[in-house]
Order: C-alpha cells, then sequence, then structure tokens
C-alpha cells in the first residue's frame, strides 16, 4: 500500500528529528515518523547537558582543542570547527522556544544560566536543566512540532526499510503500522534520526536503545557506513541487575563526585592527571581494570561530602531515582558499571546531513559526521544533534523535485518466523558483542565474535528470503548485520586508539589515523 508522496519524511522523533521538523516546516510539509517508543529514546535520557561556548570565561578555540583531545587524533576538524562555532546559536534558538535551563543567579557568573563542567572540558560550558536535559528539550520541542500546522505527526508506523530506485536515490520508506501491515511511504526527501546501535549490547544505559536500525537501512540502500568500531562505553550507569538501565551523569563527576573501589579507595589519579574528568574511554578502562583486578561487579561514584542540600540541587533526578531504588545517595556511595551508551560511527555524511545516497539525509547519532573522532567527549552529542539538524534543514527549505522513475521491490515474503528464536538469537548476538567487542577487545576475542556471528546470520538469513515483516524480526536483521560490519571494522584497524583498545595492537599505531569506511556489501568478504 502506498501513502501518498510526502515532501519530507523523517524517520525519529528525539532532539534532532524535531529540531530539523521545525526547521523545515516553514518552508515545506514534513511528515515526522515518531512511535511512542521514542519516548524512551536517548535524547530524552540525557541528562548532563549541552556542550557550548557561553561563558565570558570560555572561547571557541578553547572548545575545539579539547574536543581533538578527546577524539584522539580520528576527529574531521572541519566537522568540529563548524559543530562548535554553531553551537552558541542553537544554544540561543532553544532559549528562544522556552527550553527551561537552570539559571544561575551568581553575581559573578557573567551568563544567566549555570553551565558545569563534565570530562575532557577545559571549562565551564555545559548548559543544562537540572540534571534532566533532554527530557526538557524534547519536551518543549514537542509542544512547538504538535503546534505547527505544516508537521504531520505519526505515531502509529514503524519504518523496517528505505525505498530506493534505479537511479541511486532514496524514495522515501517502506513501514509497518500496528496491525503489521506494510505501507510505503513515497517521499521527496528522506531524513534518518532513529538513533545509534547501544542495543547491540547486553547492558546499556537507556532502557529502549536503538541497535543500528537506521544505519543499516541507509547501508542497504549502499550507503556509507564510517568508525563503526568506536562505541562509547558510558562510565557510570547505575549498577542495578534487578531494575531497569539508569544513566549516572557525567556532571556528578563535574560537580565532584570521586570514584573509589571495593576498599573505598580513589584510582583515578594514578591512572590519569585529570582524574575523574578523564574522557570516557579513560575512565571506562580504568573501572574495567579495577572490576578485574578485585573481581567484583562494580566500582562506586561517591557524592556525599558534597552535602545533602548541594546533591539535591544539581541531581534532583538521580536522587530521587535512587531513593526509589532502595538508595540514599546522600549517606551512601553509589554503584556503578560502565555500560554501552553512545555510537561514535554510522552512516557518513557532510556538513549539511547529506550521505552518500542521493536524497537520504541522516542526523544524530545515527551519523556519523567526524565530530567525535575515536572518542565523544561529554555533551556534544545534544549539541551534534542541533547543529546538524539545523544545518540539515536550512539545505531541505529548498529541493529540486525528483523525476518519476520505477521503485525498488520489497524483498520481504509472507512466512511467519517464530518470535521465541528472534529473541534467542538477538540475546546470542548481544552476548557475544558483550563479551568479546566492548571496552577491550582483543584479536582472539574478535576472531570469535566474527565466527559466531557469521553463525547466527547464516542460522537467520535462508529464512529472511520469504518471511513476513515483523518489527522484531527487521530490527534483529539489522543489528545482526551491523554487528557483523561492526566487528569487521574493529578487527581491521591494527592499532589502539580511544574506544577502540586492542592490547593485541599498538597504541596509536597508525602515524596517521584514517577513519575506517564500510559498505553492506563488503559483508560478502567477511
Amino acid at each position: 500500500m502506498t501513502d501518498g508522496k510526502h515532501e519530507v519524511l523523517v524517520i525519529g522523533g528525539g532532539v534532532a528529528g524535531l529540531v530539523l521538523a521545525l526547521e523545515v516546516a516553514d518552508h515545506r510539509r514534513v511528515t515526522l515518523l515518531r512511535p511512542t517508543s521514542d519516548d524512551q529514546g536517548a535524547s530524552r535520557w540525557a541528562q548532563g547537558g549541552i556542550a557550548a561556548v557561553l561563558s565570558p570565561q570560555d572561547d571557541i578555540e578553547a572548545h575545539v582543542a579539547d574536543t581533538l583531545v578527546a577524539g584522539d587524533g580520528l576527529c574531521d576538524e572541519r566537522a568540529v570547527r563548524f559543530t562548535v562555532e554553531q553551537g552558541p546559536s542553537a544554544i540561543e534558538w532553544l532559549v528562544s522556544l522556552g527550553v527551561p535551563f537552570t539559571p544561575d543567579a551568581s553575581a559573578d557568573a557573567g551568563y544567566p544560566y549555570h553551565l558545569t563542567r563534565e570530562g575532557g572540558h577545559g571549562a565551564r560550558r555545559i548548559i543544562h536543566a537540572d540534571d534532566a536535559t533532554g527530557r526538557a528539550v524534547v519536551e518543549t520541542l514537542k509542544q512547538h512540532v504538535e503546534a505547527h500546522p505544516n508537521i504531520s505527526l505519526c505515531g502509529d508506523l514503524t519504518a523496517i526499510g528505505l525505498i530506493g530506485d534505479g537511479e541511486g536515490h532514496c524514495r522515501g520508506a517502506r513501514c509497518l503500522d500496528m496491525d503489521g501491515r506494510l505501507q510505503e511511504l513515497a517521499a521527496e526527501d528522506t531524513v534518518l534520526a532513529t538513533g545509534g546501535a547501544s542495543g547491540l549490547y547486553r547492558h546499556t544505559t537507556s532502557p529502549q536503545p536503538a541497535s543500528g536500525e537506521g544505519m543499516m537501512m541507509a547501508a542497504e540502500l549502499g550507503a556509507e557506513l564510517m568508525n563503526l568500531e568506536f562505541q562509547q562505553f558510558h562510565p557510570t550507569c547505575l549498577y542495578d541487575p534487578e531494575g531497569p538501565a539508569f544513566l549516572i551523569s557525567e556532571a556528578v563527576r563535574g560537580e565532584g563526585g570521586l570514584l573509589i573501589n571495593a576498599a573505598g579507595e580513589r584510582f583515578m589519579p594514578a591512572v590519569d592527571p585529570r582524574a575523574e574528568l578523564a574522557p570516557r574511554d579513560i575512565v571506562a578502562r580504568a573501572i574495567d581494570a579495577q572490576m578485574q583486578r578485585t573481581g567484583t561487579d562494580h566500582v562506586y561514584l561517591d557524592i556525599r561530602h558534597l552535602g545533602e542540600a548541594a546533591i539535591r540541587h544539581h541531581f534532583p533526578t538521580i536522587h530521587a531515582h535512587c531513593a526509589r531504588r532502595g538508595l540514599d545517595i546522600v549517606h551512601q556511595p553509589i554503584p556503578v558499571v560502565p555500560a554501552a551508551h553512545y555510537s561514535c560511527g554510522g552512516v557518513t555524511t557532510d556538513l549539511g546531513g547529506a550521505t552518500t545516497v542521493p536524497r537520504l539525509h541522516a542526523i544524530g547519532e545515527v551519523a556519523c559526521t567526524g565530530l567525535h573522532g575515536a572518542n565523544r567527549m561529554a555533551s556534544n552529542s545534544l549539541l551534534e544533534c542541533l547543529v546538524y539538524a539545523r544545518s540539515c534543514g536550512r539545505r531541505l527549505r529548498s529541493a529540486a523535485p525528483l523525476p518519476t522513475a520505477e521503485l525498488a521491490p520489497a524483498h520481504w515474503g509472507r512466512q511467519p518466523v517464530a518470535l521465541d528464536d528472534i529473541g534467542e538469537i538477538r540475546d546470542a548476538m548481544r552476548q557475544l558483542m558483550s563479551a568479546r567487542v566492548a571496552i577491550v577487545r582483543t584479536d582472539q576475542g574478535l576472531d570469535e565474535a566474527a565466527r559466531g556471528l557469521a553463525q547466527l546470520h547464516r542460522r537467520l538469513a535462508p529464512r529472511m528470503v520469504d518471511a513476513a515483516p515483523t518489527i522484531p524480526l527487521a530490527n534483529l536483521w539489522h543489528a545482526l548485520r551491523l554487528a557483523r560490519l561492526t566487528v569487521a571494522c574493529a578487527r581491521a584497524r591494527r592499532e589502539s586508539r580511544g574506544l577502540h583498545f586492542n592490547p593485541d595492537c599498538p597504541l596509536h599505531g597508525d602515524a596517521m589515523p584514517r577513519p575506517s569506511r564500510i559498505r553492506l556489501q563488503d559483508l560478502e568478504a567477511i
């Protein structure tokens, strides 16, 4: 079934998708696919804030330099500079929309809103709304999107693939409605804002993490993927095996939180001169090393010395959530463990969000702009969402019409696939990725992951020929192939850099580091 023709089709309704819709809607009609599950996506769970040069004591060059250092030699400096320079105006735009950032009434602040500091930043440049910035930004943007007459919100469709043509253009998306029926949404321009790939791992910082579905939908049309091996693990996810995932913001360390082991000893000063404020890859590896050395399942983040008033003031959401889980963080250290958090790689794009497939754009975590390099610096992610969604939106305000062309057929059939089998394969995939392709990788472990994922692929692939589409099956098919491409990129990088740490390879072994680039057809050679 074909549902008319849409001018700009946006798939995903986190910060990036919402911002782009608002940027375009005064010029073209926008259809925004935003299933209910988007309310549990990464944007809403972002606690810390947005990095931007806002203080009189800060400057653009310092933010650029900090980002380049955190990216460990693999950032695209042009993308870094573009992003940082656009940051202040992006924040001004959010303020004008009414985002309730936390004010700072101190006489010597020099800026009306409170700015905190996080790992890798040499200055206070994180603007935030208490410790629930993502939720505040999403709610404000949603209000404006819902009120705009040129934006159609669609909550009952889930994209499972993109539509191509014989000329190599993207022509829209194939979706499933709530009754499982396949729908085709033809579009002049299509934008992916579907999030990252943390769901490839067992433990994540998001209750409903994306598993790279958008990345693989783009790859199916021939789009290039970049830097898949750089998966960031947030150092401090609340350790609670019985409860849902919950992130303990990096801002907690920015305000003085200390990491201690089971014996109550600090360990970060011996690892890095920046101690708890070192970049995330360094902190996550240090925690992992402590856990391996002591045989424990977690370490602790201690903020008791800050006092109850400061804890309640700066971290009301974290304080309340931990209290509901039976933990009094005023009097007890917080048990924490690293968890999959952010994909620094994704669909290759330019500064305007364009992919290597004409009329297909990607923004937010699904994209790889070159900003993050080998390791994302704290709070540069929401900044990237804002800057590239606005840049992409400006480009899409006007577009040449697409000539009529024959559309590529859907590959789905009518044969049902057992749901319990899908869950079993997904669990096995996540176990392999968590055990062999996580904070520390080895050549042997990556080889084992490659073989195990190939076996899972051979188990599923024959049934995909005639499989009837379902959302769980489509998501698994995307995730499994992306996992294999991720492992291939990790095996090919013969150095340790940033988030990719392999003790079998030299640190910074490539004198001129280059991004990894891969396409779906490369699976045939793996």
